[in-house]
């Protein structure tokens, strides 16, 4: 049911256009018979072959490159609004009405391919919900009276006590009543070691127990749970997004009806009040129709960015459209999640503390022993660490993992356990030195296990995450391009301060949820302005939606994360986040370039038109001139010399390169 409810929402808000409108297969190749079709019209006028047939190939490119631009336009009328496609399909036409359907043609080709390139360039998050669904377990198991039963998710009820197994995904938000176990956070506080849970602490919804058998007293609705908090926030901030969108249709719709409303009275006005030849007058009409249609102006931001996102694309950035590319260069700060951004997002042992006479090899050695049979997290550390050989050489037997306690086991003929000090207490006494120790490495951000052999402490292993090699590199790539840096994290404050201090972060913000990731968010907003967020997991989602520019790491990030962001990281390189800003700055002067350029190519031929009878195979030779300068001027800056660029700082690094900046 609650799924159903999700579903039903996006389709509420699915597009406005018909499905058989939006099939992405459709325009492309209309876009391609229009080429085509004037391509062959070209030559077969050149060539002296007949008029029908001339015309005939007219036809077909007018049909292929203008239906969905009429298509469009008809549907603005019936809303009662004018829009550019109204603009282009009247200026194309006024050119066929005056013989020029050549450059008719051309300016529907060219307006359909932008329209085909921005489409292929939009952002599918909507699909980032459906990322989520995998978390929800379709059923429960609750305790009422005493009776076990299976019941749907939407049959919960806020006080029933759920039973969850080994290996069960927690269906709700609750409180543990019974058992012991260690539960898997990762998917909504980030943290990437299990937790152990005991009475009275909480879980969340989607979250994946571990070991132990837990009994959980629901505290929320399935419907209300953490995990459902970030489905909806995910769907709003993506409907924000919507209504900027409907801004800019806006202002095109005005830019329409302000041009339609002066070729209008162009043609009508001279010859009623001035007594002008209606032909000539209608020819200068449409020449003004032809040179104002706003062709360049609009290919040469698409094409900018389509160019900058190609050059991005062998860097390893992967932006999800032109908008974000641009938005990109006015971000002032950016958050980073820790856990898989920052660091690894795996532990790994980090310190070894041998006691009572046994060497650090031993230790690791009766511990992978031990560990290679366990499957929690923590054991793969241990096992990778260890010694193979020396592991071989141990006979275990009489393995156990005790929930809550750790692991029991034999080895070489004597007893051995393995588990946290705090956990093995319960079993065995703990001395001052290993308690003393165990708070000194706990202090230092790290997980503490211990092992005892033959019944006494024979040292401890501390494990952390790693911190990623680059992730410095990175931090100060941010803070050298003027840009305020700042850590969240669902991770304890100690674990978080620890990262902040290694890679010099500006701020810290630790201990939060996925809603509080996003009300921090908010809140750097107000501070500094636009702000970007760079995550990998389910718990960043929300953040990365409400993010003025969501960035996810691609190949460790989640498939919610990866749809909602804006920017993917390919490979995991956070260090090309740079990159990335040195590109958009550059394809935001750039685009400047092509607008200021385009605008006064179109004001001086609309001038010309007036006062030296431009005439229209000149008017539309500027008009079609600009668009290729425009075009090329973007390709050039953004794509060719930032691959000749990259070109030489690969042979200059004798073969070996990654993501060189791009200098502007």
């Amino acid at each position: 049911m609650i799924m159903a409810e999700v579903r039903s929402t996006m389709d509420t808000h699915n597009h406005e256009r018909p499905a058989w409108l939006t099939a992405g297969w459709i325009e492309p190749r209309l876009v391609v018979v229009t080429l085509m079709a004037l391509i062959a019209g070209s030559l077969l006028e050149r060539a002296g072959a007949s008029q029908v047939l001339v015309t005939a190939v007219a036809v077909i490119a007018y049909l292929a490159g203008g239906w969905f631009g009429t298509v469009g336009a008809i549907r603005g009328l019936r809303d009662r609004r004018i829009d550019v496609d109204m603009l282009m399909i009247l200026a194309a036409l006024g050119a066929a009405v005056v013989g020029a359907w050549v450059e008719g043609a051309t300016l529907l080709f060219l307006f359909s391919l932008s329209n085909v390139l921005q489409d292929y360039a939009i952002g599918r998050s909507r699909k980032a919900i459906t990322g989520l669904f995998k978390l929800y377990p379709e059923q429960a198991t609750v305790v009422r009276n005493g009776t076990k039963s299976v019941v749907g998710l939407d049959a919960l009820r806020v006080g029933d006590l759920v039973l969850i197994q080994p290996g069960e995904r927690i269906p709700v938000d609750g409180v543990v009543t019974d058992g012991r176990s260690s539960v898997d956070q990762s998917p909504i506080t980030g943290e990437s070691i299990p937790v152990d849970k005991l009475p009275g602490d909480t879980v969340f919804a989607g979250t994946l127990n571990k070991q132990g058998v837990l009994d959980v007293q629901v505290t929320a609705l399935a419907s209300e749970s953490t995990l459902s908090r970030i489905v909806h926030m995910v769907e709003q901030a993506n409907e924000n997004k919507a209504q900027t969108e409907r801004f800019l249709d806006k202002f095109e719709e005005r830019y329409a009806v302000a041009i339609l409303g002066f070729i209008a009275l162009l043609i009508v006005v001279p010859p009623l009040l001035f007594g002008a030849d209606f032909g000539d007058n209608f020819y200068r009409a449409m020449v003004v129709m032809t040179v104002a249609s706003p062709c360049a102006l609009a290919i040469s931001v698409p094409a900018s960015f389509i160019a900058a996102i190609a050059s991005a694309a062998r860097s390893g950035v992967l932006f999800k459209g032109g908008a974000y590319l641009e938005q990109l260069a006015d971000i002032k700060a950016v958050a980073f999640d820790k856990t898989g951004t920052l660091t690894a997002g795996e532990p790994a042992v980090t310190d070894i503390v041998p006691l009572n006479g046994m060497d650090r090899a031993d230790i690791l050695a009766i511990a992978g022993a031990v560990e290679a049979r366990s499957e929690h997290p923590l054991a793969k550390a241990i096992t990778d660490a260890a010694d193979p050989e020396a592991v071989a050489r141990i006979a275990v037997t009489d393995f156990e993992a005790v929930p809550g306690q750790g692991l029991h086991a034999v080895a070489d003929g004597q007893e051995v356990w393995i588990g946290s000090p705090q956990a093995m207490a319960a079993q065995l006494h703990v001395p001052a030195d290993v308690h003393a120790e165990t708070l000194r490495l706990e202090q230092d951000g790290k997980t503490v296990v211990g092992i005892t052999w033959g019944g006494k402490w024979r040292g401890l292993i501390a494990l952390a995450d790693q911190l990623r090699p680059e992730a410095k590199h990175a931090v100060d790539a941010m803070r050298s391009r003027g840009l305020t840096t700042v850590m969240l994290t669902g991770d304890n404050p100690r674990v978080a301060d620890l990262i902040a201090k290694q890679v010099g972060i500006d701020a810290v913000h630790a201990g939060l949820l996925p809603q509080d990731k996003a009300a921090v968010i908010e809140s750097l907003r107000v501070q500094y302005g636009p702000v970007a967020m760079v995550g990998d997991g389910i718990n960043d989602a929300p953040a990365l939606a409400v993010a003025d520019l969501g960035v996810a790491m691609g190949a460790a990030g989640t498939d919610v994360a990866l749809e909602t962001a804006d920017l993917v990281l390919m490979g995991d390189k956070v260090e090309r986040l740079a990159t990335a800003i040195d590109l958009s700055r550059l394809a935001r002067r750039v685009v400047w370039q092509n607008i200021i350029f385009s605008l006064s190519v179109m004001i001086g031929l609309i001038i010309a038109a007036f006062t030296i009878g431009l005439a229209l195979p000149l008017g539309v030779l500027g008009h079609e001139g600009s668009t290729v300068i425009v075009v090329t001027n973007g390709l050039v800056q953004l794509l060719l010399l930032p691959t000749l660029k990259s070109a030489r700082a690969k042979r200059g690094a004798g073969g070996h390169y990654d993501s060189p900046a791009i200098n502007g």
